[in-house]
């Protein structure tokens, strides 16, 4: 199969070691027990090899890694990922190079980013060392506070990453840590709900009782307080948890996913979606899950790839692009896919106030965004 398109294609590295896996993790991660690494990246490069062939002479507009921990690769398979990218496809002149790092010394930092690396986000997440040590994380708060003031003098676009609606947590907790990261005058912030995974650690916790999350009218109060400080601190929301100090410090990697861009996927578990004219609509990629089967796999034709129909390319599209302030563009919706989205479910939910909508484009009202996935769900066509 062969795919010729002009549009931005992306490239997701899955590195899925972790040093611990933490409790509220339920993505493909494994800890790492000091096995040699060397297979995987050759795997990788090898699985980016038989991409090329696929997706022929396209420009990559992004390469992001994540995890996992891609903080735990070394500098130099960081690199050699990178160079073999540049070779196979070439990167557009202003391409967004990003990795997923955990609160590391300036060394190990300035290391990743003399690889090629151009963009950072720093997995913070409290500033709390109680709610850290049960979040798993290996740092504690003045680690991550240093980690990001190193990252920022390192390279120009980083992000800090952080949880709230912690178990414990109250409203006046996450205002101080909000406004304490906020405070060092971060170009890009990501605050995310945490939310309960089924298969977790948190879940059994859960429902033994001993882990109570916060009701969900604090989750909600916690929301609209994000929204305040980050507003008055000069970051737009321009997506669901995503803030940034205008368009130069956006995520352009995570733009394809919340548009329905084209990206590749490789590493174990990682996913893909490619617009395939030869297919006629969107094809999907899976790669193997455990990392053995992963490097197995490396040396054969790709397998995993699925084409969508048009209904489940329409879902997609506006589970995702609901998510972004720019909203869902329904005149492109319909031309790719045919449907639009359930005339019913948004008049009512116009009427409500929680969107805004006209023949063109359907955006969430501010009240809206609080229900965002719910709402995407009640708009998406069911057939």
């Amino acid at each position: 199969m062969s795919i010729s398109s002009p549009a931005a294609l992306g490239l997701y590295i899955h590195w899925p070691y972790c040093a611990r896996i933490c409790p509220y993790c339920d993505f493909n991660v494994y800890k790492a027990r000091g096995a040699d690494s060397a297979p995987l990246v050759e795997a990788l490069l090898a699985d980016m090899a038989r991409w090329r062939e696929v997706t022929g002479p396209r420009a990559l507009t992004s390469v992001h890694f994540g995890g996992g921990t891609p903080s735990l690769m070394e500098a130099r398979d960081i690199a050699r990922v990178l160079e073999t990218a540049e070779t196979l496809w070439g990167l557009e002149p202003d391409a967004e190079l990003g990795l997923e790092a955990n609160p590391a010394e300036r060394a190990r930092l300035a290391d990743i980013v003399s690889a090629g690396i151009n963009r950072l986000s720093v997995g913070v997440q409290s500033l709390d060392d109680a709610a850290l040590a049960r979040l798993g994380r290996d740092h504690d708060a003045r680690a991550g506070l240093d980690a990001l003031e190193i990252a920022r003098s390192l390279v120009a676009r980083v992000s800090a990453d952080l949880i709230y609606a912690r178990h414990g947590q109250s409203l006046k907790d996450w205002e101080g840590e909000l406004a304490a990261v906020l405070a060092l005058g971060v170009d890009h912030l990501s605050a995310y709900q945490l939310t309960i995974e089924d298969g977790t650690a948190f879940a059994r916790q859960v429902k033994r009782g001993t882990l109570v999350p916060p009701p969900e009218e604090l989750a909600a109060d916690m929301f609209e307080l994000t929204q305040g400080l980050t507003g008055a601190a000069g970051l737009e929301a321009y997506e669901i948890s995503n803030h940034a100090r205008g368009d130069a410090h956006r995520s352009r990697h995570n733009r394809l996913y919340w548009t329905g861009g084209d990206w590749i996927g490789i590493g174990p578990g990682a996913h893909g979606r490619i617009a395939s004219h030869a297919a006629g609509g969107r094809i999907a990629h899976a790669a193997p899950l455990r990392p053995a089967d992963y490097i197995a796999a490396s040396g054969q034709p790709l397998c995993g790839l699925e084409r969508l129909s048009a209904l489940e390319e329409a879902q997609e599209r506006v589970l995702m692009g609901l998510r972004i302030i720019d909203g869902l563009d329904r005149t492109r919706l319909r031309s790719l896919t045919g449907h639009d989205i359930d005339a019913n479910a948004a008049q009512a939910l116009h009427d409500d106030g929680l969107i805004a909508m006209d023949a063109a484009r359907v955006r969430l009202a501010q009240q809206g965004r609080l229900y965002a996935d719910r709402i995407a769900t009640m708009l998406a066509p069911d057939g």
